[in-house]
């Protein structure tokens, strides 16, 4: 036992990379179905595992909870903490850093995705793939959140040509390779399945069980949930400028078509007051347009802008684990 115990510390297949932002009252029923299921999945298939927590600057008590399960099972469990709060991305992204497995899966701390799913994903990397993406089957989800994540599945693969059945599932498996790769990456915003995809050479995806959130909310509002979708397409294509810039020049040809008409009218019907209602909304609408157009332009303005000042993406302060 005490040799099995020394090689998951040195030499863990699998890491398990959970990011943690205020979950206190859920983190003890994460760790009881979390650790019997990978350690039945080490034992069926005989590889070593490593858990690693990050804390995202949560702001209750889940890192001392952490803390106490770094001391509880010292032989697989580190807590990588955040200095502050820097999002669940970057979260993962310190998890990969601090990961030692050959293969890496992410998994929220929500049980949402059961820990016991994950020997499915191992299955898959074992084969080969290099990316194991997922499938919520029959999702405990609001109408409105699922809805909307159709909507931009659909969005997304027309616009960056990246093929996920379900780009809100952070339960997914990579290879190492693929996480050295998204490592060397030093963008300051990024969707990371995403990004892992654009890298991957034989993927596959699987379907996976989802259960209701076991306590707390969700944290992502929607404000977070449309920022997040803009650094997905923004990050990914510049074809929303492009769409933008065909937009404006048919606009441009219809402004001139209707000046125009209205000029031919004046000469052949003399004055009119009619239809000024009528331009008054086709003005908004066109400064509508523009306003969006503005905004789309600063946004890829402001992902250059945040990118050049090349601030760290996260501060850890601390890393517990076994020395």
């Amino acid at each position: 036992m005490t040799a099995n115990l020394a090689t998951q510390a040195c030499n863990p297949t699998l890491s398990i990379v959970i990011p943690v932002y205020n979950e206190e009252d859920g983190l003890q029923a994460l760790f009881d179905r979390l650790y019997p299921a990978l350690d039945v999945m080490a034992s069926k298939r005989n590889i070593a595992y490593e858990v690693v927590f990050v804390n995202d600057g949560s702001k209750d008590r889940s890192a001392g909870i952490l803390a106490k399960q770094v001391e509880l099972r010292p032989d697989v469990t580190r807590a990588v903490l955040f200095h502050s709060n820097f999002g669940q991305h970057m979260a993962i992204m310190a998890g990969f850093e601090y990961s030692r497995g050959e293969y890496i899966i992410t998994l929220d701390a929500d049980l949402q995705n059961p820990p016991e799913e994950i020997d499915a994903l191992v299955h898959e990397l074992l084969k080969g793939h290099d990316y194991v993406g997922t499938i919520r089957a029959d999702r405990r989800d609001s109408f409105f959140r699922k809805f909307a994540s159709r909507a931009m599945n659909h969005l997304r693969e027309k616009i960056t040509r990246i093929t996920m059945t379900d780009q809100g599932c952070m339960l997914r498996g990579y290879s190492r390779r693929i996480v050295d790769l998204v490592r060397q990456c030093d963008e300051s915003n990024t969707f990371i399945p995403a990004l892992a995809y654009t890298f991957a050479s034989n993927p596959t995806e699987i379907s996976v069980k989802h259960e209701e959130r076991f306590a707390g909310e969700s944290k992502y509002s929607l404000y977070q949930l449309i920022r997040l979708n803009f650094d997905l397409v923004t990050g990914f294509s510049v074809m929303p400028l492009q769409i933008f810039s065909i937009l404006g020049m048919l606009l441009a040809i219809a402004a001139g078509t209707l000046f125009i008409y209205l000029l031919v009218r004046r000469f052949v019907l003399g004055a009119e007051v009619e239809g000024v209602f009528t331009l008054f909304a086709l003005t908004f609408f066109l400064i509508g347009v523009m306003l969006f157009g503005l905004g789309l332009l600063g946004e890829y303005i402001g992902r250059i802008y945040q990118q050049v000042r090349e601030r760290p993406r996260y501060v850890v302060q601390t890393v517990l684990e076994k020395k």
